[in-house]
């Protein structure tokens, strides 16, 4: 399966592919789309649809991951514009009959170092650990993306392992005053 990672910007946005099976899990590719600093907010929004439309049909994904937004009242402007971005990587997946998955900050960071409070530092280690990296990778929006992909795969993982343990469960045998009951 392979699950690409979106993290959305409208100065620079992250992406990184992973290819999952079974246990393992590799990297594909990674990178970012930069749209230009002159020209408007339609102008910018026009070169990163274009450019998440070109890496999602170039990789075709199997999913596609994105956190959910997180908004802080302090800074409602970042988050009403980072909204524009992250809508067109949902659009974009969307148009190109991806799935799409969310999943919140602490989730991504919790599934991949088991703190959801985790440094940005821990991540980018953790991520270059468990892809087998030189180096952590960089810039942050690359390794936000791998993480959020990262993540999903353990979503994956841990759900493929549920239903295997699931169907070779021993039925519980009660015992009540001497007589066996099974439920």
């Amino acid at each position: 399966m392979l699950i690409l990672g979106i993290d959305p910007g409208l100065r620079i946005t992250g992406y990184g592919a992973v290819r999952f099976a079974g246990r393992s899990v590799a990297l594909v590719e990674a990178g970012v789309i930069r749209t230009p600093d002159q020209g408007g907010l339609a102008s910018r929004l026009h070169e990163l649809a274009g450019g998440l439309r070109q890496v999602i049909a170039a990789l075709g994904p199997d999913a596609v991951v994105v956190e959910s937004l997180y908004s802080h009242y302090k800074h409602p402007r970042t988050s009403i514009l980072m909204g524009h971005a992250r809508g067109l990587a949902l659009l974009a997946a969307a148009e190109l009959g991806v799935p799409v998955f969310e999943y919140p900050a602490t989730r991504i960071k919790k599934s991949l170092t088991g703190n959801g409070r985790a440094a940005k530092d821990q991540m980018q280690r953790t991520i270059a650990s468990t892809l087998g990296l030189a180096r952590p990778p960089e810039p942050p929006d690359v390794a936000d993306a791998l993480a959020a992909a990262l993540c999903h795969a353990n979503v994956i993982r841990h759900e493929i392992r549920g239903i295997h343990h699931e169907g070779t469960k021993k039925k519980k045998t009660q015992v009540r005053s001497g007589l066996r009951i099974s439920p």
